[in-house]
């Protein structure tokens, strides 16, 4: 199974791989995890994996960024605590700034996502153009 990291490259071939994930969804779905409850860095990274099925892979190069610029959005807050293993860590909570723009990223998505769909899709209303012939 190949998995991507959070800037969406194939990870098996090594980072060359062509994109998966688009530019700025890693926000997105750091917002949908926290919807579920605080959590810390490490956490949330297991979380979108386990969610993505094992696809999606995300380093701490990718996640710690996203963290910071979602706290200084004021999307997050962020507190210092024990964790269940007993290390000190950042857990994030979502703010109620954090829960509009979910909502309004999430409404984003299913019109992107759907719109993507017809393009692409064997059955979708996109058909072949006039005149077309690719490679």
């Amino acid at each position: 199974m190949k998995r991507a990291d959070a800037g969406g490259r194939d990870v098996e071939a090594g980072g060359g791989g062509q994109p998966v994930v688009l530019q700025g969804t890693l926000d997105v779905m750091i917002l949908s995890v926290l919807s579920q409850g605080e959590a810390h860095g490490y956490g949330i990274a297991r979380e979108i994996e386990r969610r993505s099925g094992g696809v999606l892979a995300i380093e701490e190069g990718s996640l710690y960024p996203a963290l910071h610029r979602l706290t200084k959005r004021g999307d997050l807050s962020a507190a210092w605590r024990l964790s269940e293993t007993g290390r000190r860590a950042r857990f994030y909570c979502l703010t109620s700034g954090g829960r509009k723009q979910l909502e309004h990223q999430r409404s984003l998505w299913e019109k992107l996502s759907g719109a993507v769909g017809r393009v692409i899709g064997e059955n979708g209303s996109g058909g072949v153009v006039s005149g077309w012939q690719g490679a």
